[in-house]
């Protein structure tokens, strides 16, 4: 004789299908930002000085102090940690250190420009093998590097991490992680060594470059510069403007870097919509034009249920043995697809609206907006992240 029971398996799994896009996609979010009522913007908004771009550093280094959380297998983070207990005068072969509390990282930080030695910049560390995580863990002095090879900063401290990573342990133990326990920052952990050097001016003239290529917007800039500094600037290509530096602010080209910064004009800005198809975000300014056309909504919903029933023979019986089968449940439902005709829309809160009378999810809103690209009634520049 034998008992019977049925052991829910935590297998349930819902597909979403689009009628407008073959697969799920992840829930979206539509942000509109008024880009004509901003009004006019002051140059430092809007464009840089060339010649102030931060420096990127990059490292690598070892995180101790894991409580058997560090790397279990690479060979490269035993051989790192032989070669700084070489450093102390301890020289010991890789192949008899275990080193289950040290894990291999990445350290990553930027300079700005004109940084001084001595200045504190943060620096971001994530790990690079097979380590479970980094909580409690100290980054050791770390030469931070740019990408001329030359060393601008020491790294080293405590990592402060954003998650957790928690389990009974075991090959049935239950675990629970939040955000990514692998990746950690450390406030203000590395010192600058060296000087960031940066040319700004050069034969009294310098450049501006537009964070956003437009030609428009180039020629407001530079009529902005010429009506406050008379036939000083000219326009170079859709992103950058030479300006010349008055005679009487040549002794003093920061004074006049802050009055330049401090202009405003109004840039131009085109219909444009931003889909990152990875996160489901949708972000449109309000300058969206929909033609007229006609949209077709439904859905397809596919409910798959897994459990698993559990045979298992009399506990006095000496031959039986317990068996494992698995039973899956299939669920359909189809809603009805709605043809509603949309106007000519000249706002992007007007097709907002009316996508929402169609009962559309915003996950759904990036398939749409493509079909709608591909069909010729989005007026608006669409990019694809």
């Amino acid at each position: 004789m034998s008992t019977s029971f049925t052991a829910p398996q935590p297998a349930s799994r819902v597909l979403r299908l689009g009628a407008l896009w073959g697969a799920a996609l992840l829930a979206a979010t539509l942000v509109a930002s008024d880009a004509q009522g901003s009004g006019p913007l002051r140059i430092k908004d809007v464009a840089r000085v060339s010649g102030t771009d931060e420096v990127q550093l990059v490292g690598y280094g070892l995180v101790t102090g894991l409580a058997n959380d560090g790397d279990k297998n690479p060979t490269y983070t035993v051989q790192a940690f032989a070669n700084m207990l070489q450093k102390f005068g301890m020289s010991i072969a890789p192949n008899t250190i275990q080193a289950k509390n040290v894990a291999s990282v990445m350290v990553t930080a930027e300079a700005p420009s004109f940084v001084k030695p001595g200045s504190r910049v943060d620096v971001h560390v994530s790990s690079m093998g097979d380590a479970k995580s980094l909580n409690g863990g100290v980054l050791l002095q770390t030469p931070l590097l740019a990408a001329n090879g030359k060393m601008f900063a020491v790294a080293q401290g405590p990592l402060v991490l954003g998650g957790f990573s928690l389990g009974a342990g075991g090959g049935g133990g239950a675990s629970i992680q939040k955000n990514h326990p692998t990746v950690g920052l450390i406030p203000d952990g590395a010192k600058i060594t060296a000087e960031v050097g940066n040319t700004v001016v050069i034969e009294d003239t310098l450049e501006l470059i537009l964070k956003e290529a437009d030609f428009t917007s180039v020629s407001r800039l530079t009529e902005a510069i010429n009506q406050a500094f008379t036939n000083s600037c000219e326009s170079i290509d859709s992103t950058t403007v030479r300006v010349k530096i008055p005679e009487n602010f040549r002794s003093r080209p920061v004074e006049f870097i802050a009055r330049l910064e401090a202009l405003e004009l109004t840039p131009d800005s085109t219909p444009r919509i931003i889909v990152n198809e990875r996160t489901g975000t949708i972000v449109a300014n309000s300058l969206i034009r929909i033609g007229p056309c006609a949209v077709s909504h439904g859905n397809l919903t596919i409910n798959i249920t897994s459990t698993l029933d559990v045979s298992q023979p009399n506990p006095l019986s000496q031959t039986g043995t317990t068996v494992v089968t698995p039973k899956t449940d299939v669920k359909v439902a189809e809603s009805k697809a709605v043809l509603i005709t949309l106007p000519d829309m000249p706002t992007v809160e007007k097709v907002a609206s009316s996508l929402n009378a169609l009962g559309v999810t915003p996950r759904d809103m990036i398939s749409i907006f493509m079909s709608m690209k591909r069909a010729g009634a989005l007026q608006a520049d669409l990019r694809v992240n």
